[in-house]
């Protein structure tokens, strides 16, 4: 750890065991650099028998209001799972480069890791740059719902949706970095 990385773990206790019993250990480190900052999770399965997981990053960002705010990225022909319809949600193809947010949204958009928010009030750009093991990216906002403050954040989460199978002894690591920038 220096000045300017924290790095967090979590392994097997009591509390974890009655949730999900294995042997692994994930480590978050997260380091402010000169021109962006990078995190990185390491996922190691410390046991003998192999387990299934997903990651996600949660991530929130402020924007100046949803009118402003324009997502860019590999979006246009890849499939997404359109958790807003039916019980379960919808696969669905997207048609669009670029998406803007006008209703209550909740997509998980596969093989998409490189969403650029341009937020056009702030005159501001937050690249997303997913360089190891994030290869979809989810988005979120609770549209309309004035408790929660909808029309000043989007989520754009970084995310393994498909389950990595972490054989004994193997490890994942995802890594994502944040990069601001004028319009």
């Amino acid at each position: 750890m220096t000045d300017t990385t924290v790095e967090l773990e979590m392994a097997p206790s009591d509390y974890t065991k009655e949730m999900w019993d294995k042997e692994f250990l994930c480590t978050f480190t997260v380091a402010l650099e000169d021109d962006k900052l990078s995190t990185k999770m390491l996922v190691e399965n410390k046991g003998e028998e192999a387990f299934d997981f997903q990651a996600a990053l949660h991530s929130y960002f402020t924007v100046s209001a949803l009118e402003n705010l324009s997502i860019s990225g590999s979006f246009a022909g890849k499939e997404f799972l359109n958790k807003m319809v039916g019980d379960g949600g919808e696969m669905q193809t997207e048609d669009r480069e670029v998406i803007t947010i006008s209703e209550e949204y909740d997509r998980v958009y596969k093989g998409v890791n490189d969403p650029v928010l341009s937020d056009s009030g702030t005159g501001k750009t937050l690249t997303v740059m997913n360089t190891a093991g994030y290869e979809d990216t989810v988005i979120w906002n609770p549209y309309g719902n004035e408790g929660m403050g909808y029309n000043n954040f989007v989520c754009v989460e970084s995310v393994k949706f498909d389950p990595v199978t972490l054989e004994g002894g193997a490890s994942w690591t995802g890594d994502m970095a944040l990069k601001a920038g004028d319009l």
